[in-house]
This record gives structure tokens, C-alpha cells and sequence, in this order.
């Protein structure tokens, strides 16, 4: 199986990625700078995707995880945090670089049996789980859910599975140290989440530990 992985370079990514690897499947990990191994890839750059999907020409994939992220409002305040340019820069890469890199990787997905997509959300996307704060972080990460929502319609007819999933709030520099989870233990429950998304459950918004969440 040929998987590749956006954000490979740390956290989740870098944990599914080791455990693909270890179980003897073919994995293309990114990252924005293509170090220590990795594919180049800025998934806000559409001439960055483009390349990448070039790189991968005639190649299938047969599990795309959109993994890359970043929660840069964490902490701003109401009054005065959220700035415009935040705004822009986190759909950049939570909604429309998930976006973009599916559509560039489709002839890929397409030319594999039974492709399966896995976008990576958040329990913060559900409007039934609303607190307050982070508005940022959460609507981009709705609008992710929206997007794989609508993928999902789309892309069955050609036979690609999409699953959206809420990772669990996880010790990572994104979660910090107080969160609820390890990333082996979300790893874990993710690897097994992918293993089990086909045409009877695309569209599915999941938990890491397999609890169907609300929208």
C-alpha cells in the first residue's frame, strides 16, 4: 500500500508514519522544507502542490491522510487577538491546502483500487461541541469537515472513501503537555480508523477511539 502523509515531520504525522513504515508499506511523508527525508511540500503553495503532484506522476496512492495543521490563535483574546492575516494564513493551510493537495493527487487516488482519503479535523469543528475561543482554529477546522463532507459525495462514484476525524486532544507542541492522549495512543486508534473507512462509511466524522461524533 502506497500512503503519503502531509506534516510528516512531527506529532501524528510523524507517528503514522512510523508505524506504516514498520508494517512494510511504501509511505511518502511531507513537510514544508522536504527535510530529514521528506517530500517538500507547502500545501498553501499551489506551485509547491503542483511539483509534488508532479513527483508522484503515474504513481497511485492508495491512502491520503491530510495531517498538516497549525492553531496559531491559541490563547487570543476577544478584544484584541484574531488579526486578518491569521485569518488568512490558517485556511491557507487547515481547509484549502487539504483542498489542493486531494485535487492535485486525484489521478493518483483514481488509479488505485479502493482509495481512501483521511482528513484530519477536530471535535473543535462540531457546532454541538461550541465553548467559546479559538474562532479561528474552529472554523477552519469546520470548514474542513464541510469540505470532506462534500468530497465524500463527490468521490464515491469513483470509488474513493473519505473519512473525517477528530485525532483526540493530544499531547503534541499543537495540544501541550496537559492534553488527554499520547500520539502513540492516537496513532493507534487513527491507523485503525483508516483501516475501516470504506463506501458504506465515507463521510464519516469520527473520534480517534471510533465514536462517531456530531456535527
Amino acid at each position: 500500500m502506497h500512503i503519503v502523509i502531509t506534516g510528516a515531520n512531527r506529532g501524528i504525522g510523524q507517528a503514522l508514519l512510523t508505524r506504516y513504515r514498520a508494517a512494510g508499506h511504501e509511505v511518502t511523508g511531507t513537510s514544508r522544507s522536504g527535510a530529514d527525508g521528506l517530500a517538500k511540500l507547502d500545501v498553501t503553495d499551489p506551485a509547491s502542490v503542483s511539483d509534488f503532484a508532479q513527483q508522484l506522476a503515474g504513481r497511485s496512492v492508495d491512502l491520503l491522510i491530510c495531517n498538516a495543521g497549525i492553531y496559531p490563535d491559541k490563547g487570543h483574546s476577544l478584544p484584541d487577538g484574531y488579526p486578518a492575516q491569521m485569518w488568512a494564513d490558517t485556511f491557507a493551510t487547515n481547509v484549502t491546502g487539504v483542498f489542493l493537495t486531494i485535487q492535485a493527487l486525484l489521478p493518483n487516488l483514481k488509479a488505485a483500487q479502493d482509495a481512501k482519503i483521511a482528513i484530519m479535523s477536530s471535535r473543535m469543528a462540531s457546532h454541538e461541541h461550541a465553548p467559546g475561543g479559538s474562532y479561528i482554529y474552529r472554523a477552519s477546522k469546520a470548514a474542513a469537515l464541510n469540505l470532506g463532507r462534500n468530497l465524500a459525495v463527490d468521490l464515491k462514484p469513483d470509488g474513493i472513501a473519505v473519512g473525517i476525524y477528530h485525532p483526540g486532544w493530544v499531547r503534541t507542541d499543537m495540544g501541550g503537555t496537559a492534553a488527554d492522549i499520547s500520539v502513540d495512543d492516537a496513532a493507534d486508534g487513527l491507523i485503525d480508523r483508516f483501516a475501516a473507512l470504506g463506501p458504506d462509511s465515507t463521510g464519516c466524522f469520527q473520534t480517534w477511539d471510533g465514536q462517531d461524533h456530531p456535527y
